[in-house]
């Protein structure tokens, strides 16, 4: 039985509004429904989608997803929000100008979530590692579930479960959009993998990209904390202090013997080892239990996702580097310089200084995407052969007609997909579909 905190029962006597109806939205709609309030999703743009609603839901007709106006401001006293709205987004702005109280999607969720939860965020490496986590627990017997910005909103997980119960665990990884606006919010434990350039296009500055993430540690307090490397390093240079036994030495490990042949025995992936790993000593779990269960891991899709040799090469998919950070990763993966499909949309940051770092690991890129004209020029300046492509299928092509036997080609785009695709997961099914439409055999010259 959900039971809303004294503070919302009086808001929830009201209609409440709810600014997104994507996948977290419509999970907080069936939320709301669920603590017998009435939901009204707002989202201009919004194609309905019923997969997360009620078949009887009237929130399932088109008309029901309406701009967000003043009168709607002043009817609910409650707005929720989806991830994708910043702290300033007009419709926010105009709701607290209104006097209502305005809560992310996350922090509305928890206050309903009864069970254990195990907050995971990082630059790169939190879905991963909140997969992995969630496999190794049930591995040991436990009742996981990976939940957050992995594509399974808390909101919903709390639906699903009734609000769970102490012998469940959430394992929720958390993005910078969902932590920068925590009240309620509250994890047992946190895990930070690491800490890169990304999201500028949100957050004004790097330190603010930082804050937005520090603010998830702020948000557990007499729990376990987990950290990588180069957050310890980045907290310093950001005048942020950390208790030494959150630190953890997750770069540079010098090898593990017990993980050869798994997911984890190279970088980038023995970082997020690293990481679960202090968490589950921490928890007092078996260690032979984590090993085993690193073993037995099939990572998700579009993550350095080997789909066969085709036109003499070996190609791969990660079209889940959306940042400099996975791309540069995945590079490194490669002991000779690759073909590579790089570009998309924009998330702020330099560009010039990502194409000088990459160039001596890439032998030709073909450049796609909004961001193709200033990655050619960033190409010309480092003098890395390139070839500007209007969409995926000529990228694909060009790298194919000058690929030779034992090439190594690779989408590791370095930007985000919304430019010309749905989200990565479409990027990556699309590039796929190409590269298994290409002859095995070396296309001619």
């Amino acid at each position: 039985m959900l039971r809303p905190p004294e503070f919302l029962r009086p808001l929830l006597a009201r209609p409440v509004a709810i600014l997104g109806a994507g996948v977290s939205g419509r999970a907080l709609a069936n939320l709301v429904r669920a603590l017998g309030a009435e939901p009204r999703l707002f989202d201009a743009s919004a194609t309905p989608s019923p997969s997360l609603l009620t078949p009887s839901s009237s929130l399932l007709a088109p008309s029901a997803f309406p701009s967000f106006s003043a009168a709607d401001a002043e009817t609910c006293g409650l707005v929720l929000f989806s991830p994708g709205f910043a702290p300033t987004h007009p419709w926010l702005s105009l709701a607290r100008t209104c006097g209502a109280l305005c809560l992310g999607e996350l922090d509305f969720a928890a206050l309903f979530w009864r069970g254990e939860l195990v907050a995971i965020t990082g630059t790169n490496g939190k879905t991963t590692t909140t997969e992995f986590l969630t496999h190794a627990l049930a591995a040991a017997g436990r009742d996981a579930v990976a939940c957050g910005n992995i594509g399974f909103p808390l909101a919903q997980l709390v639906v699903d479960r009734d609000g769970g119960g102490p012998t469940v665990t959430a394992v929720c990884e958390v993005s910078s959009f969902q932590a920068e606006t925590l009240r309620h919010f509250r994890a047992d434990s946190v895990i930070w993998t690491n800490f890169a350039e990304d999201h500028l296009e949100r957050h004004p500055t790097l330190a603010a990209y930082f804050d937005a993430k520090w603010r998830l540690l702020e948000r557990c307090v007499g729990g376990h904390v987990h950290v990588g490397t180069s957050v310890q390093f980045h907290a310093s240079e950001f005048g942020q202090s950390l208790p030494a036994e959150a630190c953890v030495a997750s770069e540079n490990d010098p090898g593990d013997i017990l993980l050869q042949g798994t997911l984890f025995a190279d970088y980038p992936q023995r970082e997020n080892f690293l990481l679960v790993s202090a968490w589950w000593r921490a928890a007092g779990l078996r260690e032979s239990i984590l090993y085993a269960a690193a073993r037995t891991f099939a990572p998700a899709r579009h993550r350095l996702e080997n789909l066969g040799v085709h036109a003499g090469a070996t190609w791969w998919n990660d079209s889940k580097a959306t940042n400099f950070h996975a791309a540069e990763a995945a590079l490194a993966r490669f002991q000779s310089p690759v073909l590579l499909i790089a570009g998309g949309k924009s998330k702020g940051g330099d560009i010039a200084a990502f194409v000088r770092r990459i160039a001596p690991r890439v032998r030709h890129a073909a450049l796609i995407g909004e961001t193709r004209e200033i990655l050619a020029s960033a190409c010309v300046e480092s003098g890395l052969a390139h070839t500007l492509c209007a969409d995926l299928a000529e990228a694909v092509q060009a790298l194919a007609a000058i690929a030779r036997p034992g090439d190594q080609a690779l989408l590791s785009p370095g930007f985000a997909s919304l430019d010309q695709f749905k989200g990565y997961a479409d990027r990556g099914d699309r590039f796929a579909a190409l590269v298994r439409a290409l002859p095995a055999a070396p296309v001619p010259a």
